[in-house]
């Protein structure tokens, strides 16, 4: 077989019980150019790298020797990627057959867009979105785009802001410009972090809605975990510190410190505080590491239109339906 077109990426970390299921759904894909699937496992403990040689023997299998994160393992595996187009899984995800075509089919028919994300749907309740994309807040956060809402409302493909890290797609080039996704952050926002650097440099992001995916969500961070708490309250500070323009970061500071306390006293009420708290001091801890590539990243931007244009105010209420969508 010459060269594939497409690499396929799963990250897995002691996830065996879920890389059956995705796997044979990537090996089941139709329509979509030539592909390979690496599997970058993260020093599992579960036999999880003797199971995919086994099982699947046409898969390669990157065995990092540590638990790398979601960003630095994805970079790994993306480095010894031969493919035009990086597509990136989670384990915990079964892809519908023509997931990858239409994938490839929305960045081959738009040169102005890095990077396709995926219709991506609750596992035990696929009429439900678990994620139409990624979009990012006025106040310097990020949320996922439809959580919760009926999948069938979600069937218009759109320039949204960013792509949802479980299944998205993205063009090598552009990755390895970016520096892939940026290892300090280990895991949570890596994706948004991403997508906003790659909006900054003039590259957008297209929401592919027929390329759909069922997700279970959180099967190895765990959802809400004290480790998901405190990645997700660090790596929300640094993705605005890096990548807000200076007008905007300035223009939406008082919304971003309003935002800031109330996650804190969103966990506090919920038992996470410490979490949150160590979140918000290592992120203070990392400031001057994190001004440092924002002066890189803003001397380099050049957006095609601005960042605010896609970004959504009203954060309360998307917050208040998030919380509606957890409970149902």
């Amino acid at each position: 077989m010459g060269r594939p077109e497409i690499s396929v990426i799963v990250l897995n970390f002691n996830g065996r019980a879920w890389l059956g299921p995705c796997l044979e759904a990537v090996a089941a894909q139709t329509g979509a150019p030539a592909f390979e699937t690496i599997v970058v496992d993260n020093a599992s403990t579960d036999g999880s790298a003797s199971f995919v040689r086994e099982r699947f023997p046409s898969v390669g299998v990157l065995e990092t020797g540590a638990n790398l994160g979601f960003a630095a393992g994805n970079n790994a595996g993306a480095r010894i990627a031969e493919g035009r187009l990086l597509a990136f899984l989670n384990n915990d995800t079964v892809a519908a057959p023509e997931w990858l075509a239409h994938l490839s089919r929305a960045l081959d028919a738009r040169p102005s867009f890095a990077l396709a994300t995926s219709r991506i749907v609750q596992m035990d309740d696929p009429a439900r979105v678990d994620s139409a994309g990624d979009g990012y807040l006025h106040a310097g956060g990020a949320y996922k785009r439809g959580h919760g809402a009926a999948a069938a409302d979600y069937t218009q493909p759109a320039e949204v802001f960013g792509a949802c890290g479980a299944a998205f797609m993205i063009r090598r080039e552009i990755f390895e410009a970016l520096g892939g996704f940026d290892e300090s952050f280990f895991m949570v926002h890596e994706d948004v972090d991403l997508s906003y650097r790659a909006r900054l440099l003039g590259f957008n992001c297209w929401y592919a809605a027929d390329a759909i995916v069922r997700h279970a969500g959180s099967a190895t961070l765990g959802r809400a975990s004290p480790k998901a708490v405190f990645y997700g309250q660090r790596n929300l500070e640094w993705t605005w510190i890096k990548n807000t323009p200076s007008p905007l970061i300035w223009r939406s500071l008082p919304a971003h410190i309003v935002y800031s306390i109330a996650g804190v006293a969103h966990y506090a009420r919920t038992g996470r505080l410490l979490p949150a708290l160590r979140g918000k001091l290592a992120a203070v801890a990392g400031l001057p590491a994190a001004l440092r590539a924002r002066r890189r990243i803003q001397s380099s931007a050049r957006p095609t239109r601005p960042p605010e244009d896609l970004m959504a105010r009203g954060w309360l209420a998307l917050k208040r339906s998030e919380k509606r969508a957890g409970r149902r």
